[in-house]
């Protein structure tokens, strides 16, 4: 049983990469697929750093797509925990994207994922606690609650 806790900032990671024409479609923006993918591996490295143990995607919430992205830019993905129940955890990300020629920077994205924490026989398995540490660890971790709460209520509710 995992009992020790563990902060916010322990796991918090950021990622840049360079978008490529293969990261494109004919118009030259960047695939949302290709956006999905860099925020699920950003998150899952949050997981994997809080736990220590092997991790998995439950679900994506509230995923935006807010802008375009470009050949060119400079996409840097920021991903940190807001919550950890039992063996279930929500990470925060957030997908700037920069224009390296003007210099200007851009929110493009923004998601919510939940992963679950995996022992080695691929079941879940207890998460360490998190260690709230700032007001902004607060209230990240207050509306992930209310978020988890949510998600809990519909699942229930019978579906017509």
């Amino acid at each position: 049983m995992k009992t020790e806790g563990k902060s916010v900032r322990e796991s918090r990671t950021v990622m840049t990469q360079l978008m490529y024409p293969q990261d494109a479609n004919s118009a030259g923006n960047v695939h949302g697929g290709t956006i999905m993918k860099l925020i699920d591996t950003a998150a899952g490295v949050v997981a994997v750093r809080h736990c220590r143990t092997n991790v998995v995607t439950a679900s994506i919430d509230g995923l935006d797509l807010l802008r375009p992205v470009y050949i060119g830019n400079l996409v840097t993905i920021k991903a940190s925990l807001n919550m950890v129940g039992k063996t279930s955890m929500e990470i925060g990300v957030r997908v700037d994207a920069e224009d390296l020629r003007t210099g200007e920077t851009r929110k493009v994205a923004a998601a919510f994922l939940t992963f679950v924490a995996l022992d080695r026989d691929g079941r879940p398995t207890q998460a360490h606690p998190l260690i709230l540490e700032t007001e902004e660890d607060k209230r990240r971790n207050r509306e992930a609650v209310a978020r988890r709460q949510a998600r809990l209520q519909s699942k229930e509710k019978p579906k017509t």
